[in-house]
């Protein structure tokens, strides 16, 4: 019975891209692991930018930083 957790920014993903998001992780556990999809759990999380870093730094101030090369 696998879980997969998604964590993503909270940046506006529709319910479609969602929906790709579930059936594309459950897909991938049933070609490569012959997981049953019907016992395969997908949570997708949005997390507010504010909270979520990279590198030690907020998400938004690691993108300027990277922007700026």
């Amino acid at each position: 019975m696998p879980y997969v957790n998604i964590k993503i920014t909270r940046e506006g993903a529709t319910a479609e891209q969602k929906a790709q998001l579930i059936a594309g992780v459950t897909d991938l556990l049933v070609k490569v692991l012959d997981k049953d999809p019907a016992t395969t759990f997908v949570l997708v999380d949005e997390v507010a930018l504010e909270d979520w870093g990279v590198g030690g730094l907020p998400t938004a101030e690691y993108r300027r930083r990277a922007a700026r090369g």
